[in-house]
């Protein structure tokens, strides 16, 4: 089974690995979830993913929220994910489709997967990517896409449903995005990767 099948995910963020292997043994002992991802992001913590029917990844879920309490940064649950969710996980772009780009940038890979969700579910706009913390120090970004006031309303969405102000860094809204811009986000997001690209 494939991630982009499933419908419910569930994602741990803790902050050590030895805790993070413990939980994500626990969960796939708990419930025979379709897809289970784990692995060190930076700097030094480890997720583990599960993706699966929803009465499979709440029962694994539960079952890493106890084996890793003490190491827990974040979590999260989402029983109905929305599809392009997990196209932008499994590293698909989308669209740039409209007259304005809305970013939401947190400290915790978890934050930044829930605001990308909720944002698709709260307006009528495109996920252009989800950035996720190795090469940008932990954090991460969503990019939505769309008419300016669907984006001020998916931004203004992810942000009010976070579970805690604590892991929001910044949140914006660019209306008539430049062309300029939009092709280096495009083509890499660090600047060291994209001045060499010029270069080559």
């Amino acid at each position: 089974m494939t991630l982009a099948a499933q419908p419910a995910v569930a994602l741990l963020e803790f902050d050590s690995i030895a805790f993070g292997v413990r939980a994500g043994d626990a969960m796939v002992k708990r419930a025979p979830v379709d897809v289970a991802y784990a692995g060190t992001i930076h700097p030094g913590n480890y997720l583990v993913l599960v993706a699966g029917n929803v009465a499979c990844v709440d029962e694994a879920y539960k079952a890493g929220l106890g084996a890793g309490a003490e190491a827990l940064i974040d979590q999260l649950f989402l029983p109905a994910v929305h599809p392009q969710v997990v196209q932008a996980l499994l590293g698909r772009r989308g669209s740039k489709s409209g007259e304005a780009l809305g970013m939401v940038e947190t400290r915790t890979v978890a934050a930044v997967i829930g605001a990308a969700d909720c944002g698709l579910k709260g307006a009528d706009v495109s996920l252009v990517e989800i950035r996720l913390a190795d090469r940008i120090g932990g954090k991460g970004y969503c990019a939505f896409s769309g008419p300016l006031a669907e984006v001020e309303a998916a931004v203004e969405v992810a942000v009010n449903r976070m579970p805690s102000p604590d892991v929001l860094v910044a949140d914006v809204v660019i209306p008539q995005f430049h062309e300029e811009m939009s092709a280096n986000l495009d083509a890499a997001p660090e600047f060291w990767t994209r001045l060499h690209q010029e270069e080559a």
